[in-house]
């Protein structure tokens, strides 16, 4: 399917690789379709992804693993805010956290309060509230992605 996008102009998305959210995103409940765009070639190589809505082109959201954020990232959710997505193991578990990036970069931060969760199997996916109190809604992560820039040699 081609869509337009706001920011990478016209794409063409494989239509197994649309993600179905049933209730939407957090602010955006009436957008339930959506793609990951990768700043690179490869998946693997790519901090910052794109959840691209295919509902509105101008909405995308820069998401990250929480895994470069906060490596024992774990979050806790009632079981049955994950049953429609089917049965999730850890190998067709992928989970996301949204990045807000200011116009002061220094001041960018992820929420690990809400992530998103997705099925890679089922092509599913919801954004949940995590139980955990120690997670918040605007953690600083630029230091984080400098450093990782600087293994990478960037």
């Amino acid at each position: 399917m081609l869509i337009k996008t706001r920011y990478f102009g016209e794409i063409d998305v494989d239509d197994q690789k649309v993600i179905t959210f049933d209730e939407g995103l957090i602010g955006f409940e009436n957008l339930k379709k959506f793609t990951l765009i990768y700043n690179n070639e490869t998946e693997e190589s790519s901090v910052i992804t794109w959840l691209q809505s295919l509902d509105e082109p101008r909405m995308a959201l820069p998401v990250i693993s929480p895994f470069y954020v906060k490596k024992d990232y774990n979050p806790v959710v009632e079981d049955e805010v994950l049953a429609g997505l089917g049965e999730l193991q850890p190998e067709n578990t992928v989970i996301f956290l949204t990045l807000t990036v200011p116009s002061d970069i220094t001041r960018m931060t992820t929420n690990l309060k809400a992530p998103i969760i997705i099925n890679a199997e089922t092509k599913k996916g919801c954004q949940v509230i995590a139980e955990n109190a120690d997670y918040v809604v605007k953690y600083n992560i630029y230091e984080v992605i400098q450093k990782m820039k600087e293994k990478k040699g960037e």
